[in-house]
């Protein structure tokens, strides 16, 4: 255990490592049929939103179950961008930026609440969401939904090759986002959350203001439900009130619970959990996928309380443990049981 620890402080090894992942990732469509594609750019798509809600919750310690709704409004706002025929870059930045307006003015009230109070503004998102999108009919569809194709695969790039040019556009733009966040929470804002989420009064005799700190940690996480709502939009192409449903947001939640919350890592897992999990469960037993799933919470949360990105420290843990060998407090040879006195013979 030790040489691999020092083998991987080796920079040169980790650069090597990464590009490794880097060159299976780009190559990985060409060798695997279209569905398996779609769902590994699914998982794309729902690791940018898990990593969204695990700035507000995992690095900020703020609870949000309205995750959903900027997702949601991405992708609307992504659906009628297309149907407009508006250049898709100032659709994404559309994408982006409407839900992060949105998240703000949230923040600017739900920041000075705490605990259930929080809760309960974030609820409400997605339950005003519904209704809003089913009436706002012009703009969204209504209870019919909307799509928008707008990612076929270009002639020079294969036009039969949908699967792999949509996987691409989401790889490309999740994996920015997945850099941008790493070195965010690594740097002086991610301290400055970590402070406010251990002790918001030991954050304020710092001069770090905790109102201020949530309201930009909203925000981000809001942006980045935008940017998934746009990438939902490039994979799926339909999007409809049930998108906002307040059960998605749930299932975003424990899906970063199970990932691990505070982990850019657990977000990768969450994803993979959110799109891949739900499938397993309705192919044993549809009627007790709700069932099986809350089971599988209730298993991470008692054997990894960190999520299944802890595992790897977890596994180190026991190895020091076991490697430290017998108790040091054992009886030497020659020592009273009781007192400690020398034996006399």
């Amino acid at each position: 255990m030790q040489k691999i620890k020092q083998l991987w402080s080796n920079r040169w090894v980790r650069l090597g490592v990464a590009a490794l992942v880097v060159v299976a990732l780009v190559l990985a469509p060409w060798n695997l049929d279209p569905a398996t594609n779609q769902a590994l750019a699914r998982i794309g798509v729902f690791a940018v939103a898990v990593l969204g809600l695990n700035v507000i919750m995992g690095y900020t310690g703020q609870v949000s179950l309205g995750q959903i709704f900027f997702l949601g409004l991405g992708a609307y706002v992504t659906a009628y961008g297309v149907n407009q025929d508006w250049n898709v870059v100032l659709v994404f930045v559309l994408a982006v930026v409407i839900p992060g307006l949105a998240g703000f003015v949230v923040a600017l009230a739900a920041a000075r609440l705490g605990g259930l109070a929080i809760a309960m503004v974030t609820i409400a998102l997605p339950i005003i969401g519904v209704p809003l999108a089913k009436r706002l009919s012009e703009f969204t569809g209504g209870s019919q939904g909307t799509s928008a194709r707008f990612t076929s695969a270009p002639d020079w790039f294969g036009s039969d090759l949908d699967d792999i040019w949509q996987y691409y556009i989401v790889l490309a733009i999740a994996a920015a986002v997945f850099v941008l966040v790493f070195n965010l929470v690594r740097g002086k804002f991610g301290r400055a959350l970590a402070i406010v989420k251990e002790n918001e009064a030991v954050a304020s005799s710092m001069g770090i203001s905790p109102y201020r700190h949530k309201v930009m940690a909203f925000t981000i996480a809001a942006m980045i439900g935008g940017i998934s709502g746009f990438l939902y939009m490039v994979v799926v192409q339909y999007t409809s009130p049930e998108t906002l449903a307040f059960h998605h947001s749930i299932s975003l939640l424990a899906s970063m619970v199970i990932g691990g919350a505070g982990s850019i890592a657990g977000s990768l897992i969450g994803g993979a959990y959110y799109v891949l999990v739900p499938n397993v469960t309705n192919e044993i037993n549809p009627t007790l996928t709700a069932l099986i799933q809350g089971f599988i919470l209730l298993v991470v949360l008692f054997v990894l309380p960190g999520g299944i990105a802890s595992l790897p420290r977890t596994i180190r843990r026991l190895l020091r443990r076991n490697s430290a060998g017998p108790d040091r407090t054992a009886q030497t040879p020659g020592r009273s049981t009781a007192t400690g006195t020398l034996k006399t013979h």
